[in-house]
């Protein structure tokens, strides 16, 4: 059963947090099937991850299934949703509209977990004026202006790797809080912004290593 204050301030095992998304995406399949419950068996046997591991991820957030029946899936979706953050709405920028920018740009999917990219920035005038999906695309010059307007917390790093930390800079300067760096360069950040690193090319690096030893 759920516990009945689902936004719960707990700080868990940084391992722990990254599962929660894999379980939450499960149980909404479960639930858009019309299943009722979902054991913790049930969960692992279909996403690859011991299920006595996911009864204790499951625990730092206060939610525990019944005997012989498991996890109440409307309940176990409220809860994990809640947790992550993905109910509230947060406001952010993308910062740089090359290929990987305008693919996220794309994505319609950032709003159902709580992220509305509402505009996007770049030095390339051409861009300007332009909408992608339909979202608006600026000159990076008009930053401040629509920062002032909009007011978003998260800004969404897809420059050139050249201009990382110089972009980086602007937006924390223009109030930005949050940073989803996807460029492969390490920014710098002052202590009280919050960065998280998803740089594609050190996933591929890693998936190429493991096939490669797959060879030997």
């Amino acid at each position: 059963m759920a516990n009945e204050n689902t936004k719960i301030n707990i700080k868990l095992p940084e391992p722990s947090l990254r599962r929660l998304p894999w379980y939450l995406a499960y149980v909404k399949l479960l639930k858009d099937k019309g299943e009722e419950y979902v054991s913790s068996t049930q969960i692992a046997k279909d996403i690859n991850v011991d299920a006595s591991q996911i009864a204790k991820d499951l625990s730092f957030i206060n939610i525990s299934g019944k005997t012989r029946v498991g996890y109440e899936v409307n309940s176990l979706v409220e809860v994990l949703e809640n947790f992550l953050g993905f109910t509230n709405v947060h406001k952010a920028f993308i910062f740089g509209v090359g290929s990987l920018g305008a693919a996220l740009l794309q994505d319609s999917g950032l709003a159902q977990y709580g992220m509305n990219v509402v505009a996007g920035f770049d030095v390339k005038k051409e861009l300007a004026g332009t909408m992608i999906n339909g979202i608006p695309v600026y000159h990076i010059s008009e930053f401040e202006q629509k920062q002032k307007e909009l007011g978003a917390n998260i800004g969404i790093l897809t420059v050139p790797v050249e201009r990382a930390q110089e972009a980086t800079e602007n937006m924390i300067a223009g109030g930005i809080k949050a940073i989803w760096n996807f460029t492969p360069f390490r920014i710098r950040v002052p202590k009280h912004i919050v960065v998280q690193n998803t740089s594609i090319y050190a996933h591929l690096a890693v998936m190429f290593n493991r096939l490669n030893n797959l060879k030997k």
